[in-house]
């Protein structure tokens, strides 16, 4: 995996009045990334919280998330994971799988993550309402539209598609008179807006859904977003733009199995 710098860096703690030492500011945190809609939930808050980081990038079409080296950190083969030096009692910590990351993030920062227990719980249902639903079933729905011979495959199709259309449709109405998913912009609207930012690419299903449309302008009109989405894009570009990569990739991707 190749190592690149954010703009965000530390600096060299220096000597202030009084002969004391400011405050080390903290290192950087590592970003293992690829710029899909799990990637960019994490990239978006960093982005928000303006936390240093260093992005590693991890090419999955090349099986970059299968090496030994990547499995200490993501035991389950899947990015975005993060390393942060500075964890908890100063001690480095890693955490994988995105909805952790964000719950991480959001208290360590204090940011967009309600420390009022009812507030909280809120965001954490639309969290996991993403994780355990909305990705799923868009990642499968994506799968079978756009890698998958529709011959003999319309059961699959249909089911997957049709799956998303009603999760748009539950997320319509709980936007109905918000602005975001639980009144104040928080780590579930970052864990949503990639995957829905991805859906809009089919056909013109989020016309169905005005709503929800209405929540991406909104979100797609932040600066941090902006960055957070293009994080990385220029990667993915040169290997799309390769019919062998593409193929290649298609072979790591998918029709994986447990390895000893």
């Amino acid at each position: 995996m190749k190592t690149r710098k954010s703009k965000a860096k530390g600096r060299t703690a220096k000597p202030v009045k009084g002969g004391k030492l400011a405050k080390r500011p903290a290192k950087p945190i590592e970003l293992y990334y690829w710029p899909t809609p799990n990637g960019w939930k994490v990239s978006m808050m960093l982005e928000e919280c303006k936390l240093p980081y260093v992005l590693k990038p991890v090419n999955i079409g090349k099986g970059e998330q299968f090496t030994p080296e990547f499995l200490k950190i993501s035991p389950n083969n899947r990015m975005p994971a993060v390393v942060d030096p500075d964890g908890p009692g100063g001690k480095s910590i890693s955490v994988f799988e995105s909805g952790a990351i964000l719950q991480y993030l959001g208290r360590k920062t204090g940011k967009f993550y309600p420390r009022d227990d009812r507030k909280r719980v809120a965001v954490d249902e639309w969290l996991f309402w993403q994780v355990g639903g909305l990705g799923p079933m868009a990642g499968q729905a994506s799968h079978f539209r756009n890698y998958a011979k529709r011959e003999g495959n319309e059961y699959a199709y249909q089911r997957y598609h049709d799956e998303t259309h009603r999760l748009l449709g539950v997320m319509n109405k709980q936007l109905a008179n918000r602005d975001f998913l639980t009144g104040s912009y928080s780590i579930a609207d970052m864990a949503c807006w990639g995957w829905v930012a991805a859906i809009a690419r089919w056909d013109e299903i989020l016309e169905d859904f005005p709503n929800v449309m209405a929540w991406m302008k909104r979100i797609r009109a932040r600066p941090a977003t902006e960055r957070g989405f293009k994080l990385g894009r220029e990667l993915r570009e040169q290997q799309t733009n390769d019919p062998k990569a593409d193929e290649e990739r298609r072979k790591i991707l998918f029709g994986q199995r447990a390895r000893a």
